[in-house]
């Protein structure tokens, strides 16, 4: 049987680490996306010397496993002298700092690749008629590729989101106590596997629904162009 008591006289930590949680979530995923803008402009670019290091960026991070990066950022560097030594040791000592470079990197390399994706399948029919008005190269990409790139990157981009939310579990192998953290102590604390993991589950399971949800609606706010529309009498039916 669930002790719901026990449920309930832990929630309050419950609420701590979901804190934590999402705190983390939004600055890495608010800095891989201001980063991941003018990578993704390298990415496409028809200069080598900047696509090239851009693209090894992002096939070195996606090509190693989030939890290895975080252990490097946060136990590997420590072992370098001149790291300990440099200005930035205070700020590399802290969990808190090494999650967020570790998760923000790994959301920028995923980022990039998504935005970039999404500039190289703009339809040239609009390239050419903003060309064909004189557009300056600042202002094709501020007018016409970056607002139709991101529309189109809008449901990759919320399943990157989605999977950074479900990543910040592994923030607690380096002391971080978000949700995952806190559902361990209240199993080594009360040897109650099912109420401690069952409710974090349900916390992971409600963020993951109302994430899709949200993403979903503004898919359908600015993506309803590529909706597919009906034909024949129906078409013309007023609602």
């Amino acid at each position: 049987m669930i002790d719901w008591a026990l449920v309930a006289r832990t929630l309050p930590e419950y609420w701590v680490g979901l804190r934590v949680s999402l705190l983390l979530l939004f600055v890495s995923c608010a800095t891989a996306f201001l980063v991941s803008i003018p990578l993704a402009m390298a990415r496409v670019s028809r200069h080598a010397w900047l696509s090239w290091p851009v693209w090894a960026f992002t096939y070195v991070v996606r090509g190693t496993p989030l939890l290895v990066q975080l252990f490097m950022v946060y136990f590997g560097l420590a072992q370098f002298e001149v790291v300990r030594e440099s200005a930035a040791w205070p700020m590399l000592r802290s969990a808190w700092f090494c999650a967020w470079l570790t998760f923000a990197i790994n959301s920028t390399a995923y980022t990039t690749e998504i935005f970039a994706g999404a500039l190289k399948n703009t339809p040239n029919g609009e390239l050419e008629a903003a060309r064909s008005l004189g557009l300056s190269a600042t202002q094709v990409y501020r007018r016409i590729l970056w607002p139709g790139a991101l529309r189109r990157a809008l449901p990759q981009y919320g399943n990157e989101v989605v999977m950074m939310m479900h990543a910040t579990a592994i923030a607690s192998t380096v002391t971080l106590v978000e949700l995952t953290r806190v559902a361990r102590d209240v199993y080594y604390n009360y040897l109650a596997p099912v109420e401690a993991f069952g409710v974090v589950a349900t916390f992971y399971f409600a963020l993951t629904y109302a994430m899709v949800g949200a993403f979903k609606l503004v898919e359908k706010r600015y993506l309803r162009h590529l909706a597919p529309r009906e034909t024949g009498p129906a078409a013309g039916r007023p609602t």
